[in-house]
């Protein structure tokens, strides 16, 4: 599949290479030819001098027939024009637009722009590891009425059955980390002390599930 990455700092170039890896057409559009050269040597993906925001540059990067469009330069506007643009004037369904003002991006994210906060995401990171017994939002939908929340199984819910965490309606435990394993957890699952579990939660049922933890307070994370 063809993926336009617009923006050729740290994150644009290891993304290009990643994906070069993985068997993807890449195509990456900077304003500064100079930029290129965080690329490694023998990169086989396309160079485009140019602005993400400029529909011809855009079709030189070969967006009329791109399966997705990444925006990560170091401008949250040059970033969110450029998604916009991919989406309106190109139909690229699948976009994304790395924005450093966590207000900004609940905003475009309600609005169908998927975004990728970056202050929110590094506090995200600091916070699970402060007070790793706490919930924390993995991803919220776009109207913000489902949540993917993270949560640790401590020493006194171990031996809990995993089901007994859900709420019909309200709560869908959809993966659980054991070690280094994913799993899909099944009606007979038991919980054990260092588990992870992923949870879809209705905003609307937070108490209900929270209680189910013993828990009287819900850490809220990146919103």
């Amino acid at each position: 599949m063809h993926i336009v990455i617009v923006g050729c700092g740290r994150v644009g170039s290891g993304l290009a290479v990643d994906l070069l890896k993985n068997g993807h057409s890449v195509t990456i559009i900077d304003k500064a030819s100079t930029s290129f050269r965080r690329l490694p040597e023998g990169f086989t993906g396309e160079k485009v001098v140019g602005f993400g925001f400029d529909i011809d540059d855009l079709k030189r990067a070969g967006a009329e027939r791109a399966f997705a469009l990444a925006a990560v330069t170091s401008g949250d506007n040059s970033n969110i024009l450029t998604a916009r643009i991919a989406r309106e004037n190109f139909n690229i369904k699948n976009v994304v637009a790395r924005i450093y003002d966590p207000r900004r991006a609940e905003i475009y994210q309600r609005l169908g722009i998927p975004t990728v906060a970056t202050v929110s995401w590094t506090i995200d990171q600091v916070h699970r590891r402060l007070f790793p017994d706490t919930f924390t939002d993995e991803w919220t939908d776009a109207t913000g009425s489902v949540r993917l929340i993270e949560r640790m199984i401590d020493a006194k819910l171990s031996g809990v059955g995993l089901k007994d965490f859900e709420i019909p309606g309200v709560s869908k435990i959809v993966m659980v980390m054991r070690g280094k394993e994913s799993i899909i957890p099944s009606e007979e699952m038991i919980g054990q002390e260092g588990d992870v579990l992923y949870v879809a939660v209705k905003k609307s049922g937070l108490e209900s599930f929270m209680n189910l933890f013993g828990e009287n307070e819900l850490s809220e994370t990146g919103n």
